[in-house]
């Protein structure tokens, strides 16, 4: 399902993308250990940050919030925006018109 949007998925994803790769324990996500994840190249980190913004896109159109590692991925329907949060600091705000 998804959330709504206006702007080009592949926009969307593309930043939603970037800003999960802020979260520096995103990978527990996937139940990944930390020895996993600094095994990885950084092509492979950025092909599992793409498939964790897309389990996050659509997930968070039943979910609106979703918690990853030690941040929380937030959709704010209202303002038509997915918030990015890491403790109690703004990390990054992905529009979606």
């Amino acid at each position: 399902m998804g959330v709504k949007h206006g702007r080009e998925y592949s926009e969307i994803l593309k930043d939603l993308t970037n800003a999960v790769g802020e979260i520096p324990d995103s990978y527990l996500f996937f139940e990944m250990e930390a020895s996993e994840w600094h095994q990885l190249s950084p092509e492979e980190k950025r092909e599992v940050h793409e498939a964790l913004a897309e389990d996050l896109f659509y997930g968070l159109g039943t979910e609106p919030v979703i918690e990853v590692g030690s941040g929380v991925v937030m959709y704010d329907k209202d303002h038509h925006r997915i918030n990015l949060l890491i403790g109690d600091e703004e990390l990054t705000v992905v529009p979606l018109i």
